[in-house]
């Protein structure tokens, strides 16, 4: 019977067949076969609420840790640039790679910005000098004309950067 519930929700909802295989769905069956019959499952108010921030500081928490481990592992860090279709906003998202894995930075609206190779030298810059330019090794960008040129002024004031 417990498929044919999760089953009925999965199709009530729209749940992608295969959320099955998110390493957080075998947990959710065994909790709630270990559930005893007074639990009841959670509210949406407790979703968008105090789960939520239990789940925010969990996160908060693995960022921290993954910033402790870059003066051994050092960082790659990443940008890419897109346009919000529906505000007609641009954004350009910024990404730190290393062996422990991938961790959202920082998201800046651009939109009201001239984008040229000045602009992108300061931004790109501005992040480096965040994220401390000591633990940074490489730094990929899309292929925007303005983005290529940059990357030779950013070499030349950061030495360790490529």
């Amino acid at each position: 019977m417990l498929g044919r519930y999760v089953g009925k929700w999965f199709y009530d909802k729209g749940i992608p067949f295969d959320a099955t295989n998110s390493s957080y769905f075998s947990p959710v069956v065994s909790a709630i076969q270990k559930a005893r019959l007074e639990v009841k499952p959670p509210m949406a108010y407790e979703f968008s609420g105090p789960i939520l921030d239990e789940e925010v500081e969990e996160v908060r928490k693995w960022i921290e840790e993954y910033k402790q481990s870059w003066p051994w592992t050092d960082i790659t860090l990443m940008s890419d640039g897109w346009l919000n279709k529906v505000s007609k906003k641009e954004f350009v998202n910024f990404l730190a790679y290393s062996p422990k894995g991938t961790a959202f930075l920082s998201s800046k609206d651009i939109s009201w910005m001239k984008k040229d190779a000045n602009f992108y030298v300061q931004l790109y810059d501005q992040i480096v000098e965040e994220v401390g330019d000591k633990h940074v090794v490489q730094f990929i960008t899309d292929n925007a004309c303005a983005c290529v040129s940059v990357g030779n002024k950013l070499m030349d004031k950061r030495k360790r950067l490529v």
